[in-house]
């Protein structure tokens, strides 16, 4: 049952916000690094590629929260399938949010799909691959019909109108008590505030998953075929 749902866009503190969740009580939690590491859920999503119903429950089965696309592109579905629930956008400054999302554009889920690979990091690139007409519905949807993925970012100027479009359609869709508009850089307090629960003691905020982490992962996975976790990096 989907206890907490992601809203924010991909770079846009979600890593950080899946460890807080987990540590919080609200795990596991969903992120794109699920896929990679359980390549069978790439079927679950095959429906949402080619616009027929999702199956929620069969989804996000055995999770508690969700953060960061494609679960995170569907907030507004998730919100009416869990009336409870709720909803943490993350954000942050929309020039370090571009740099971070080129960055992955550059060294992310898009730079998987190589001819040359570790054997044992087959079964992650044919995931990835199946996953990729969502991927280019979700990024034509939000930075519009020019944008291709896997053909890195779009440009700064029209990739930050959407980045504030989207800030700006959750905003003003969810009742404020059930939206929290969440910055990592503000740590707990406002998280666990709007959560119900006690912040850890004497614990910092986890800042997980920048974009050398996850380059150092994605070539980890094509030169040995495994894939590292980023967010163990900083526990």
């Amino acid at each position: 049952m989907i206890k907490v749902i992601g809203a924010g866009l991909p770079r846009t503190g979600t890593t950080s916000t899946k460890a807080a969740l987990e540590r919080l009580g609200f795990g596991p939690c969903y992120h794109m690094f699920e896929v990679m590491a359980h390549p069978e859920y790439a079927e679950h999503w095959l429906p949402a590629g080619s616009g027929s119903p999702m199956d929620w429950e069969r989804t996000f089965e055995g999770y508690q929260s969700c953060v960061d696309w494609p679960a995170s592109y569907f907030w507004r579905e998730l919100a009416e399938t869990y009336p409870e629930a709720k909803v943490v956008l993350t954000v942050r400054d929309p020039a370090g949010w571009y740099a971070s999302f080129h960055a992955l554009m550059a060294n992310g889920p898009g730079r998987t799909f190589q001819e040359h690979a570790h054997d044992a990091s087959h079964r992650v690139l044919a995931a990835m691959e199946r996953m990729r007409p969502l991927l280019h519905k979700i990024g034509q949807s939000v930075f519009g019909v020019e944008w291709h993925f896997g053909e890195g970012a779009p440009d700064e100027r029209q990739a930050i109108a959407a980045y504030h479009r989207h800030i700006a359609t959750v905003r003003k869709s969810l009742p404020p008590e059930r939206l929290l508009v969440f910055d990592v850089r503000q740590g707990w307090g406002p998280l666990c505030a709007f959560l119900g629960v006690d912040p850890p003691v004497d614990e910092p905020f986890p800042h997980l998953n920048d974009a050398e982490s996850l380059r150092r992962s994605i070539t980890t996975l094509l030169t040995e075929g495994r894939m590292p976790a980023p967010f163990d990096a900083g526990r």
